[in-house]
C-alpha cells in the first residue's frame, strides 16, 4: 500500500485495496452523505482511519441488508451511541422482521421448485415444468 508522508492519510486506490471499494462508490458516499467531505491537498482526496472504518461500518451494515438510507441513520446513531440505544434496537428489529418475511418466501419459493423438480422427474414423456410455470 503506498502511504503519504503521514501514515494514516491514505489516497483513494489505498482505500479501495484496504476496502474493496471503487473510487466511483468512495466518491458515491461522499455526495450522498455517508462519508463526510474527505480532505483534500491538490484534488486529491485523502482519507483517514476513521473514514476507513466509518466505510467498514458501511460494508458490514450492507452485507446485513440495510439500505443506504438505513446506514445514513445508523452512522448519525454510531457518532451519538449515548443516546441511540432505543432507535438502533428497533431499527434493528425492524430488519429482523423484515429478513424474517424474507425467509418465509425464500422457504415457499424453494418448496415451489421442489415440486416442479419432482414433477419433472417423475415423468416418463417430457417435463412439465414449462407447462407448470405457464
Amino acid at each position: 500500500m503506498r502511504q503519504l508522508q503521514d501514515p494514516k492519510q491514505y489516497r483513494i486506490s489505498d482505500v479501495g485495496r484496504l476496502t474493496g471499494l471503487t473510487p466511483d462508490t468512495l466518491r458515491y458516499y461522499e455526495k450522498i452523505g455517508l462519508l463526510p467531505r474527505v480532505g483534500r491537498v491538490g484534488g486529491i482526496r485523502l482519507y483517514n482511519d476513521k473514514d476507513v472504518s466509518r466505510l467498514r461500518f458501511i460494508q458490514r451494515t450492507q452485507k446485513m441488508d440495510f439500505t443506504l438510507a438505513e446506514i445514513g441513520t445508523l452512522l448519525k446513531m454510531r457518532d451519538a451511541p449515548q443516546s441511540a440505544r432505543k432507535s438502533v434496537r428497533e431499527l434493528t428489529a425492524k430488519k429482523l422482521a423484515e429478513t424474517e418475511t424474507h425467509l418465509g418466501e425464500l422457504k415457499t419459493l424453494r418448496n415451489e421448485l421442489q415440486l416442479l423438480l419432482n414433477l419433472c422427474n417423475s415423468s416418463r414423456k417430457d417435463c412439465g415444468i414449462l407447462k407448470e410455470l405457464q
